[in-house]
């Protein structure tokens, strides 16, 4: 838990510093008198004051910042002073300072993007596994064995990218166009799969299971890796480096084998045969009901499977050069913000369900994870908040950046400020939609722990 929030603290840190420092930076460009920086809200527990006058705060409360300027709107500023109030500037200079908080979080993307480019992302490639009976994969005819080399006309290297290409497909009817090859060979063949309002109706699961196939994967021993500590597993006494021989009676060869006899058996007393140190013993144990979000209910008893080691011949490195880099960057960042205003449109038009939006302890929890699978993954995490940030902060929502941009535009047709009446109006209206758009993600973020 301590990891968890520290991985969620740090994130958080990073992305506010950035935002604010946007908003920071251009407005002391623009020669705006910058009275606070601050990360976190509430009590000080750093400060310090520049040359300038300028207060940077580190406080108790870390969960957003502020920069705060000099704006007669707010108090009286002195006739010498007033050339630098906020409210004195132009609309163009008022709107650059208001967009470069968004605008940092972009680049912010772009530099995270660049490094992990020319670092290098380890995958896996993106070979067909099994395929469900009845599927949408099945009646396209996808097979065994076969290597998915473009989706929808967009070429892929790895499970990853086959994954991201699906997600922008979610909520959408129509044809999905998966292309492949078998090793070796040069000859794509073309599968149009048939969706219709695809996931809309449900959490998000692996896209690939959703239409009816799996990546291959070597066979995993059952063999535990974790036990979660308190629940069914933990309880009957089971330990990391068990062996599952035995479930009710039903030989177990494969973990598959053993995940499907616990989950169909959920709250009923099962004898288990486990191997360990060499010799066998007898355990029981009761898995847990479970509810999915499709309402089925099913066993679960808090264990992880030793995943086995994937052949070298499967991994692939997906890399680019110093300057390539660059361009692949910025296409990644331009790719996520048109994704992620993609599936906010869905998400009100119905087409994507409220379930998928996630709050600060699902932030935590991801973070946490993807900190301790290596570098490249928190950076991959950093920069998909980083944008996802971007655009919020960019939406018409008064209390917003894109709500003041709004009220800016408001103002260069009427050619005066709203009156200060209707902007507390809307800044309240804009303040209880982001409370209820907060409460909703993390009704979201406790329902799935």
């Amino acid at each position: 838990m301590l990891v968890t929030l520290f991985y969620f603290l740090v994130t958080l840190g990073i992305l506010v510093a950035v935002h604010e420092f946007g908003h920071f930076w251009v407005a002391r460009k623009l020669g705006v008198k910058v009275l606070t920086f601050s990360i976190g809200f509430g009590r000080p527990l750093f400060q310090r004051t520049d040359a300038s006058g300028t207060r940077y705060v580190l406080a108790a409360i870390p969960l957003g910042g502020f920069v705060s300027m000099l704006d007669e709107r707010e108090a009286e500023v002195a006739p010498e002073l007033q050339k630098h109030a906020f409210n004195r500037q132009s609309l163009r200079a008022r709107a650059a300072i208001i967009l470069a908080g968004p605008m940092a979080n972009f680049l912010l993307a772009i530099a995270v993007y660049w490094a992990v480019s020319v670092i290098g992302v380890q995958g896996y490639q993106p070979v067909v596994g099994e395929i469900s009976s009845g599927s949408a994969a099945e009646r396209a005819g996808l097979f065994s064995d076969q290597l998915i080399v473009a989706i929808d006309g967009k070429p892929v290297q790895s499970r990853a990218q086959v994954n991201m290409a699906l997600l922008q497909r979610v909520g959408d009817t129509g044809k999905i166009e998966i292309a492949t090859s078998m090793h070796g060979s040069n000859v794509a063949n073309s599968h149009s799969l048939d969706i219709e309002r695809w996931l809309s109706d449900s959490e998000m699961q692996a896209p690939s299971t959703a239409l009816g196939f799996e990546f291959w994967q070597p066979e995993w021993p059952a063999i535990i890796d974790k036990v979660v500590s308190g629940q069914a597993a933990a309880k009957a006494g089971l330990l990391s480096g068990d062996k599952l021989v035995v479930i009710a009676g039903q030989p177990v060869a494969v973990w598959q084998d053993a995940v499907e006899l616990i989950r169909t058996s959920p709250n009923q007393a099962l004898n288990i045969e486990i191997e360990r140190d060499g010799a066998r013993q007898p355990i029981q144990l009761t898995p847990a009901a479970h509810s999915l979000a499709s309402g089925e209910i099913v066993g679960r008893i808090g264990v992880s499977v030793a995943l086995p080691e994937m052949p070298a011949n499967m991994q692939v490195l997906v890399r680019s050069g110093i300057v390539e880099g660059l361009w692949v960057a910025s296409k990644e960042t331009v790719s996520m913000i048109a994704f992620t205003l993609n599936s906010i449109k869905k998400m009100l038009a119905g087409l994507i369900s409220t379930d998928n939006l996630s709050g600060p302890v699902t932030i935590a929890k991801i973070a946490s994870a993807s900190a301790a699978s290596g570098l490249t993954p928190y950076l991959q995490f950093l920069a998909l908040i980083s944008i996802s940030l971007g655009v919020i902060n960019l939406l018409p929502i008064p209390v917003l950046d894109g709500g003041q941009l709004v009220m800016l535009g408001a103002e260069a047709v009427t050619g005066k400020p709203l009156p200060e009446r209707v902007m507390q109006f809307v800044q309240q209206v804009g303040l209880m939609l982001i409370l209820s758009i907060m409460a909703l993600a993390l009704y979201n973020d406790f329902t799935r722990l």
